[in-house]
């Protein structure tokens, strides 16, 4: 189960130590003492943002026309309304017993993602981007420290400097656990019975699943209240605020290709890279964190938290 701090991943020396080796930050600079992603923009290179840029400039070039820009602006408003709620979810603790309170979290993001499937997003995507190999997930974490506005946009939902960069670390050093998210034509035919034609794109996969599970946890947090302790809420919270970090950047990108296409090709190819990087490691730790409940995690057997 990871370590967190008001609800977010505890970053320790050794975390930051992988980290900046990770991003090309070694010698003094990469000593392992703290540091934001702020401090970081300008010290690490951006050596593979042309590879990027080709990736961002292919998947630009295959949506040209297919994006509801209306829609996808509406929602993406909609969907920060409801980041901005996630305290709010924090401090009402347990849902009521026929809460629809994160059903209504996971709506906008259920729309935006309906809508990407029906234009083919998610399958330019997964044509255009490559596995989370180690070297990608390095370069689309130097694209993204190098890209304020990204970091600004989740910033003015309510993101600190600090649940950001706990965020990035947290996902550039679980690389093990990414690798094995692979695309879906890389799933050979046949294995355990599954049909790849019958397996949604990965990026597809990583957004339904950060909806499906929100779409859980009224009932999920109802039904094992006698379990639950404010350590295990706490721990919800900064996996959804991880979950929907990811979601903002995979709905920021759909919406600037559709719209405004203020980010670069680089900028757009390491938001859809790193969002869906933040929904996988967000979700699988929120299945470790809060769904898996082990008689060390739960609530004394007398009932109190």
């Amino acid at each position: 189960m990871s370590q967190y701090v008001n609800g977010m991943p505890q970053i320790d020396q050794e975390d930051r130590r992988q980290f900046l080796k990770v991003v090309g930050l070694t010698g003094a600079v990469a000593a392992g003492s703290e540091f934001t992603l702020s401090d970081l923009r300008g010290e690490v290179e951006g050596e593979a943002a042309g590879e990027l840029a080709a990736m961002g400039e292919a998947i630009r070039s295959d949506l040209v026309g297919t994006l509801d820009a209306g829609l996808l602006g509406s929602e993406l408003a909609s969907l920060e309304g409801q980041i901005e709620r996630l305290p709010e979810l924090r401090a009402m603790g347990v849902p009521a017993e026929d809460s629809t309170e994160y059903q209504t979290l996971a709506e906008p993001g259920w729309a935006i993602h309906e809508h990407l499937v029906e234009v083919g997003f998610f399958e330019s995507v997964e044509e255009h981007l490559p596995e989370f190999t180690p070297e990608h997930i390095g370069a689309t974490a130097r694209e993204f420290i190098n890209t304020a506005a990204l970091a600004s946009a989740l910033a003015e939902l309510g993101y600190s400097e600090e649940e950001l960069t706990s965020t990035v670390v947290n996902v550039v050093n679980n690389k093990e656990r990414l690798a094995m998210w692979v695309p879906t034509k890389n799933i050979p035919a046949g294995v355990e019975g599954f049909d790849p034609a019958n397996i949604a794109p990965l990026h597809q996969r990583a957004s339904a699943g950060v909806l499906l599970w929100t779409d859980y946890l009224d009932t999920y947090l109802w039904q094992n209240e006698v379990l639950l302790t404010d350590t295990i809420l706490d721990n919800n919270y900064g996996d959804l605020k991880q979950m929907y970090a990811g979601l903002h950047l995979l709905a920021n990108a759909a919406e600037d290709l559709a719209g405004s296409q203020e980010l670069s090709d680089a900028q757009l190819t390491a938001a859809l890279s790193a969002g869906a990087a933040m929904m996988i490691v967000g979700q699988e730790d929120l299945t470790n964190d809060v769904m898996r409940i082990t008689d060390e995690m739960r609530a004394p057997r007398t009932g109190g938290a």
